[in-house]
């Protein structure tokens, strides 16, 4: 529940002056205030406050990763621009810049001495800018939603993102309140056509609430869920489940027969949803796939109007699922309830270190038995370059210049 953080000596904002646990305290409460990005994320801190030279955060409910959830600029001063503690500084005026910061306090060498800045408010003005070089860097989401076309020749360097693409079940009625259907439905999702072809390899196909990369992924457990349609055959006669003469699964007289709901604004996400749902035909289930505006997809979740629908989330940094297991879960519309999740939540929740894995490992196998939503793949967004302009880079979902020390401009 308290965590003590003791700063690292030496660390100068730009103007020399040194970085305090105070400052460091005050840029955490503005970022757990209403309007930051960051709010989200800090939800469970109850306070931050400098002590002795520390700074020290209690929480609401433990959190063994909370420092995963800590990627978040701690500046001096308010306003447009606060000071900062990295290599370069902000310089304005009718042609601003970021300039080489003197006395950095890292003390590596840097590939430019400054970085130009350009204003831009359309969309099409981004891409003339960067399709003639005068905006040489640009990071992208090429599978999202009204997704920029840049032509030309331009290199693409992807990053993982805790953005997951998921299958989501409804639990409390219809067919999918059966966990026995839900681990039938869970085999025959193909997460490695969605990946990588629907998704043009911005994806990484996935069977778990974490990234591939992640050291929290098992991949034993990941490749028991993996896609098969005997498995899905197998699983669906066991669930009490039968073909009729037409090649349908039914029990009794009554044909199984699922909503499957898709927003249509992303037409990646959409081209997803209709590979699905026509795998899922191919192997004798009624689908009904709708395809709705966001404001009817969001009416239609929030009524129950739905047996399984195709959903997407950026996951916070400490890859906590419980949105979408825990009662009342923002992404819970399902209404899955089951006191054994939450307690293998919760023990997740509290677990740091080699204990996490554990944790976690006995978390994904309650989830496999329960199967409250499928994981399909976790999103990859990119950094586009000129072709040959630079090499090296390194970016992360939150900075796309981390590493920047380790750049090589070309020509």
């Amino acid at each position: 529940l308290t965590w003590s953080f003791q700063l690292r000596s030496g660390v100068t904002f730009s103007d020399g002056t040194p970085l305090t646990a105070e400052e460091a305290a005050t840029s955490l409460n503005l970022a757990r205030s209403a309007q930051s990005r960051f709010a989200g994320r800090l939800s469970g801190v109850r306070s931050v406050a400098a002590e002795e030279g520390a700074v020290t955060v209690v929480l609401s409910a433990p959190n063994g990763a909370l420092p995963a959830l800590l990627d978040i600029p701690i500046v001096k001063g308010d306003g447009d621009a606060p000071l900062g503690t990295g290599p370069y500084v902000l310089e304005g005026g009718e042609a601003p810049r970021l300039a080489t910061r003197s006395g950095w306090w890292q003390n590596k060498s840097l590939p430019v001495d400054a970085i130009p800045l350009r204003s831009i408010r359309e969309a099409d003005d981004l891409i003339y800018a960067f399709d003639t070089g005068d905006v040489s860097l640009v990071t992208a989401d090429l599978t999202g939603t009204n997704a920029l076309g840049f032509a030309g020749d331009y290199e693409v360097w992807d990053y993982p993102t805790s953005t997951m693409l998921f299958i989501g079940y409804n639990a409390s009625s219809g067919p999918c309140a059966d966990a026995a259907l839900r681990r039938a439905l869970d085999r025959g999702f193909d997460r490695t056509t969605a990946a990588v072809a629907l998704l043009s390899r911005h994806a990484q196909a996935a069977a778990l609430p974490v990234p591939p990369d992640s050291p929290l992924y098992d991949e034993t457990l990941a490749q028991r869920r993996s896609y098969s349609p005997q498995a899905l055959s197998e699983l669906l006669t066991q669930a009490g489940y039968e073909k009729d003469g037409d090649g349908l699964w039914g029990k009794g007289r009554r044909t199984l027969a699922l909503t499957f709901l898709v927003n249509t604004d992303n037409t990646f996400r959409l081209a997803v949803a209709e590979y699905l749902a026509e795998e899922l035909t191919r192997s004798g289930i009624t689908v009904d796939l709708q395809k709705l505006s966001w404001a009817d997809y969001q009416k239609a979740l929030s009524a129950g109007k739905f047996d399984l629908y195709l959903g997407a989330t950026a996951l916070s940094a400490d890859f906590d699922p419980g949105l979408l297991t825990k009662a009342g879960g923002s992404l819970n519309f399902g209404a899955f309830q089951s006191g054994e999740i939450g307690a293998l939540l919760a023990a997740y929740q509290r677990a740091s270190g080699a204990e996490r894995e554990s944790a976690a490992r006995s978390l994904w196998e309650g989830l496999e038995r329960e199967v409250p939503f499928t994981v399909l793949c976790f999103k990859n967004q990119s950094v586009l370059t000129q072709w040959g302009a630079v090499s090296g880079l390194s970016p992360t979902q939150n900075n796309p210049f981390s590493g920047i020390e380790n750049w090589t401009l070309g020509s």
